[in-house]
């Protein structure tokens, strides 16, 4: 796994926080944060962005990678996500399909609750045999 210190852990946390403030989710209530660190540094920050017709909705995790590729980001070294509920928030799967287009199998994915406690995973555990570039060849 990617190394990621604790200070820098709770520093996405708490970035995370803030971007799952600005959700827009007027009908699941489900509040989403998501920060995305570069390789470079950079932090790109995004949450869940809610459509009356659902299919358009965006998650909080590709919100923020859509921002970082947009800006010419193409390596990550860490994911954080919070939501508010209880349970650690995860990538749903198409979260994980658009990681995995961009992120390292070993990148670590920092899943919070919305108390702030978390638990890493690699990119891997989360999409086993993803489908990838290689796969194209």
């Amino acid at each position: 796994m990617i190394e990621i210190h604790d200070y820098e852990i709770k520093n996405m946390i708490r970035m995370a926080e803030e971007a799952r403030d600005r959700a827009y989710a007027p009908y699941s209530k489900f509040h989403v944060g998501a920060c995305l660190k570069a390789k470079n540094g950079a932090y790109y920050l995004g949450c869940n962005i809610e459509n009356a017709a659902y299919t358009p909705t965006n998650c909080a995790e590709r919100t923020a990678i859509f921002k970082a590729v947009y800006e010419g980001e193409r390596e990550f070294d860490a994911l954080a996500i919070i939501w508010d509920g209880d349970d650690y928030a995860v990538p749903c799967g198409v979260c994980r399909q658009v990681l995995a287009e961009f992120c390292a199998p070993d990148m670590p994915v920092i899943c919070s609750n919305k108390e702030g406690e978390y638990k890493i995973m690699e990119l891997r555990a989360l999409l086993p045999e993803a489908f990838t570039k290689r796969n194209l060849k």
